[in-house]
């Protein structure tokens, strides 16, 4: 496993990160024993970067991941976890309720203290008061030892580089913004790297669009994108290999982004995912897959308030 380092944080993550949404059972029914394997599984092949939040199954995944992390030494993984989003539309980002928040993840995952807490999904909310009320208000929860580090996530980059220019921030976590068809991201890495912040990558099969199966029929991607995926997934299969495999090859391979997050509770296809790591890239593949996914290239969708979205979409 590859380390490297998250931003000016002096931490060293995992080039690959364990996502732990499906332990919610978002994805589907989960085994609670199975979800622990899969973990420990995680941790034996070199991960040590852990991301939850307590929106992820309505504070299910945090509870299960509690579990898993139980009798395992503090010092092996890197652990971080959200405040701010807690259920579908129910957001609040004021400093008293993420306080809250924190101490009720420490107890839900059996911890006294996360390497990073991060603002979750900032574009739902107002951008000046996580700068003015909601950081600061973690920021100040260092100082009592619950927290190390605040960063904060988001979708819109326009939306994470207004936090990030304006006040002291550790880490960003985007989705979706880097990956075969949309690496938008590259244009803000200088910025976030001047700053000293450092980059969290997620969903680099982009919510299921970059598999075999396609996006699930809730995915925001509009037709022609979704469209255009499915030639690429397809053309793949065409010569024996498999979108998913190259779609983590490639995000994994930019030195600039410290982890990517990966989301399974199956030990198996974590292992398998895990593994991609080392193999080389097919490079013609790869350069054929772009072809075809170049009439799409960066676009992507809207989200969150509207003032909140990245220009080219509002």
């Amino acid at each position: 496993m590859e380390y490297r380092q998250l931003g000016n944080t002096g931490l060293r993550v995992s080039v690959v990160g364990f996502g732990a949404s499906p332990f919610g059972g978002n994805f589907g029914a989960v085994e609670e024993s199975t979800a622990i394997r899969t973990l420990h599984r995680s941790f034996d092949l070199g991960v040590n970067l852990v991301d939850v939040s307590p929106y992820y199954g309505l504070t299910t995944a945090e509870t299960v991941l509690g579990k898993a992390l139980h009798g395992i030494d503090r010092d092996r993984y890197i652990l971080a976890t959200k405040v701010g989003r807690y259920g579908e539309a129910e957001f609040d980002f004021s400093a008293d309720r993420v306080a809250r928040s924190v101490d009720e993840s420490l107890g839900r995952l059996g911890v006294e203290h996360v390497d990073l807490i991060q603002v979750h999904d900032i574009e739902f909310g107002d951008l000046d008061q996580v700068v003015n009320e909601t950081v600061p208000a973690l920021r100040a929860l260092v100082d009592t030892g619950k927290v190390r580090f605040v960063g904060v996530t988001g979708y819109p980059l326009t939306a994470l580089n207004h936090v990030t220019s304006r006040i002291p921030t550790d880490t960003i976590l985007t989705y979706c913004r880097y990956n075969l068809q949309d690496q938008s991201l590259l244009r803000w890495l200088p910025t976030f790297a001047e700053q000293g912040v450092g980059v969290i990558n997620a969903s680099a099969l982009s919510m299921g669009m970059l598999t075999e199966r396609g996006a699930p029929p809730w995915h925001p991607a509009p037709p022609q994108l979704l469209e255009a995926c499915a030639r690429a997934a397809a053309l793949c299969k065409q010569r024996g290999a498999d979108i998913a495999k190259l779609a983590l090859q490639f995000v994994l391979g930019n030195p600039q982004i410290a982890s990517t997050l990966i989301g399974s509770a199956d030990p198996d296809n974590m292992e398998r995912n895990i593994g991609y790591a080392d193999e080389p890239v097919d490079e013609e593949l790869l350069a054929d897959v772009l072809a075809v996914l170049e009439p799409v290239h960066n676009q992507f969708w809207p989200t969150g308030r509207p003032e909140n979205d990245d220009p080219e979409v509002s």
